[in-house]
């Protein structure tokens, strides 16, 4: 299958590509260290040699990605599952998810996808923010990563944005491959997920004369809920709060990126559960074609939340941030006075390691309340 040349900026590397791409991340030393972790104890000839034998992107998924994600979820989850049972596992789908970890939400959903039966992984929207490293952009497009260009201007994004379209429906329709996009663009910091309806119109945009809810409907989306019972970056998160409420013009920088990639793959993340809503695409064609065209992504947008909020998989800590925001114990019921105790043994622990010259305790504790109890919030809304 030959892929047209105008994808060739932004797409994954092909099969024939990839010995290239081996030699100049293997001569890497950045790299090499991040192998030793990975593959500890394995002589790095030997790393060498089975890598240079994968002959596709998904061989080296399989041979060196897998292993390392099920040995995070070995270490640092207390179990890490999927109930896809509302998906067929032949069929090829957008999954778009809430964003809780930089690299982990689509790594974790890779394995899961190859556990839950599916005999392709996910092509994986990133942005070009996170590649400042040559070799991490050689590495995520050797992991079947296809790159969102951030930062341009209005005209170059609207081209950039049907581009991507584009290439999204090649790789559904001519790649028989599935794709993961976050809801939105960067996390949300608070844990209150919302689609942003600018995502859906970049995936409408591209060529054809179909309307919108036709050519969303050949992306067969999927809404996907992530739950983690800890977040690793949570005190982070709390930190960037901070710092720009103290000063609006604060912007992160390259660094944080990697303090926040760094500290997400290899920090506690407790249970980790994801569950897949059924296909929106029935869905599509209930929709009432008499939608103004002002509103329509708004209405999919809502309609991909609560699908979301209505699949999380709570955790006592949710509830418990829950009734401490809110002063009362409405939600007593969901966890126990030992539960309570460890919670806030957690946060106690998790407020010491944010490096702050003026650090307002009492902000940075009710900012990490709130991300744990909004899944929460949100859930009750959705299954009212």
């Amino acid at each position: 299958m030959k892929v047209p040349v105008e994808f060739d900026g932004i797409r994954p590397f092909e099969p024939e590509e990839l010995p290239q791409a081996f030699g100049r991340l293997l001569a890497d030393e950045q790299f090499r260290q991040v192998l030793a972790y990975a593959v500890p104890g394995v002589p790095f000839e030997k790393v060498r040699e089975k890598m240079l034998a994968c002959k596709t992107n998904f061989d080296f998924q399989v041979e060196f990605c897998y292993g390392f994600i099920q040995s995070l979820a070995d270490k640092l989850t207390k179990g890490c599952d999927m109930d896809s049972s509302a998906v067929d596992p032949s069929g090829r789908y957008t999954f778009v998810s809430n964003h809780r970890d930089i690299v982990l939400d689509s790594g974790f959903l890779d394995k899961l996808l190859i556990d839950n039966g599916f005999n392709t992984t996910c092509e994986i929207a990133i942005g070009d923010n996170l590649l400042s490293l040559p070799w991490v952009k050689d590495l995520v497009r050797v992991n079947k990563s296809f790159i969102v260009r951030r930062g341009l201007t209005p005209r170059e994004t609207l081209a950039a944005s049907r581009l991507m379209s584009d290439y999204m429906r090649f790789v559904i329709e001519e790649k028989h491959d599935n794709i993961w996009i976050a809801q939105r663009e960067g996390r949300a910091k608070d844990s209150d997920d919302r689609t942003q309806p600018a995502v859906l119109k970049m995936m409408a945009l591209g060529s054809g004369r179909e309307g919108v809810v036709e050519k969303l409907r050949r992306l067969h989306i999927v809404p996907l809920a992530i739950s983690y019972e800890y977040d690793p970056c949570d005190y982070l998160k709390a930190k960037e709060f901070q710092q720009k409420r103290d000063n609006p013009a604060w912007k992160k920088s390259a660094t944080d990126d990697v303090v926040s990639m760094q500290t997400g793959i290899t920090g506690y993340k407790g249970r980790v559960h994801y569950h897949c809503a059924p296909c929106i695409d029935a869905w599509l064609d209930s929709l009432d074609p008499a939608t103004p065209k002002t509103e329509v992504f708004d209405v999919i947008a809502a309609h991909i939340d609560h699908e979301i909020h209505r699949n999380y998989r709570l955790y006592p800590s949710n509830y418990i941030a829950l009734d401490m925001l809110r002063g009362d114990s409405a939600n007593a019921g969901k966890y126990t006075a030992d539960d309570k105790a460890a919670f806030n043994k957690y946060l106690a622990g998790r407020l010491v390691k944010i490096d702050l010259p003026d650090k307002d305790e009492p902000y940075l504790m009710e900012r990490m309340l709130t991300m744990y109890a909004n899944p929460a919030v949100n859930f009750i809304k959705a299954t009212e």
